[in-house]
């Protein structure tokens, strides 16, 4: 490919999308870069603290039980307080309470301060990606999604090289240093991002007019539920590559080093492909895709049962990235569009605690399989969780059409989303609009470059 294609799709891939996304998706990459302390947190509680592996354990376990009680509880706020107050709130209390957190030194006070941490900094999820889905056009949502998880990737692979190095120095430098970029990340958030909360349509009497949303409408609407079980499910498959994959591979006779080497052909991948994949994918059917990724996945980490070497161990993380790369951008997209507009927090809160549940769950079920059964049996198991969760996604998506997702694509969604991209809009009342004509922008979009 030459130099000139390479720069086309590049402005293509980035082209069309609002200021104000560029801003968020800077406060992800920042966010992530100084994403230090999961990475060398056993480490540090292990090595630097003298704690046992289980203590470490168990702290890792209340880490994620915060991030899982935080979920929908974020979801709620999203929705009533609205993105831009929660996103900074979050962010503001992540930055506090990793700095308190190096300064932990009794085993009870370090596990209930993770637990906080874990809090806080995933309640900014669901604001993020209401937010995101609020400002962004529906055509250009899987590719905005997937820049952001590109983003995410890219920092977390820098901050993990760079963690080792600043481990070496200080362990509180590292916690000073995350809660130092958290806070640059709030400072963003509430200096470049406007609200972008769909406003509440009345009637003449001052009656709200779109039906209310709680939580319990959520936990009714049986098709997202369904989506969000499959997640799930999924959320299972590629949590096992950091979690029994380490024991495998160790079980084998393979050192740490070449668990490290296997483990990070994922992030070189993601970095890698994540763009051009997804400018292949984005306008196709997301129920084939969701299948096709339910099988990479499954069958990718299924072939593990077969590795006897490094190199099939690679061959098997490139599978299952593949299957991760499409799976993404393509589920939040799916989420997006199966979400009403004026309920986008609370759907997804109970999309995010879908993944954290998963995180709980996966070291437990990985751990007690291998030791009553042996890796194999996890990679077997596996396989059929993929092979179920394309079966189940064929099945709940089989007749998804324009009428039953796309809730957000209405005159006032573009509305809210033309007024966060800072251009003027007129919409035509429904029962004077012609067929072919919906809204019309009276100048054009911003420049996407932040």
């Amino acid at each position: 490919m030459s130099v000139a294609a390479v720069q086309r799709a590049v402005r293509e891939s980035v082209s069309g999308l609002p200021r104000a996304f560029w801003w968020l998706w800077t406060s992800t990459l920042i966010n992530r870069l100084g994403g230090f302390v999961a990475t060398f947190m056993a480490l540090y509680l292990t090595m630097e603290r003298g704690y046992s592996a289980s203590y470490a354990g168990l702290v890792a376990a209340l880490h994620g039980l915060g991030a899982a009680v935080s979920s929908v509880g974020a979801g709620v706020m999203t929705d009533r307080l609205g993105r831009r107050p929660t996103l900074f709130a979050a962010q503001l209390s992540t930055a506090a309470s990793v700095a308190l957190l190096g300064f932990m030194s009794h085993p009870v006070a370090i596990a209930a301060v993770a637990f906080l941490v874990g809090m806080t900094s995933n309640a900014s999820r669901p604001a993020v990606q209401a937010m995101m889905a609020d400002i962004v056009a529906p055509e250009d949502r899987v590719r905005a999604y997937s820049l952001n998880y590109w983003a995410i990737n890219l920092g977390f692979a820098v901050s993990s090289a760079g963690a080792g190095f600043v481990a070496e120095h200080s362990y509180l430098l590292g916690f000073l240093i995350e809660a130092g970029m958290t806070l640059v990340c709030a400072v963003v958030v509430f200096v470049k991002l406007p609200e972008s909360r769909p406003e509440v349509v009345r009637d003449a009497d001052g009656r709200e007019q779109r039906p209310p949303i709680s939580i319990g409408t959520v936990l009714r609407d049986r098709r997202y539920m369904s989506v969000v079980a499959l997640s799930f499910l999924m959320a299972l498959i590629f949590m096992q590559g950091y979690v029994a994959l380490p024991v495998a591979m160790g079980e084998d006779g393979f050192s740490s080093s070449d668990f490290g080497a296997a483990v990070a052909v994922n992030g070189v991948l993601i970095v890698a492909l994540q763009i051009p994949v997804t400018r292949f994918i984005e306008h196709r059917d997301p129920r084939r895709l969701m299948i096709a990724a339910a099988l990479l996945a499954g069958y990718g980490f299924g072939i593990t049962a077969f590795a006897g070497s490094l190199a099939v161990y690679v061959l098997t993380v490139c599978v299952w990235t593949l299957g991760e790369i499409i799976a993404s951008p393509t589920n939040m997209g799916l989420v997006v569009r199966l979400s009403p507009t004026h309920g986008r927090g609370r759907y997804q809160g109970m999309f995010t605690l879908s993944w954290s549940l998963a995180a709980l769950t996966a070291p437990v079920v990985g751990g007690l399989v291998i030791d009553a059964y042996g890796a194999d049996w996890l990679w077997a198991g596996v396989a059929v969780v993929g092979t179920v969760a394309a079966l189940g996604f064929w099945l709940v998506l089989r007749d998804l059409g324009d009428e039953d997702g796309e809730k957000d694509g209405t005159a006032e969604a573009r509305n809210d989303r033309a007024r966060n991209d800072g251009t003027a809009v007129e919409v035509v009342p429904a029962a004077e609009r012609p067929a072919t004509v919906a809204v019309e922008a009276t100048r054009p979009r911003t420049d996407p470059v932040a």
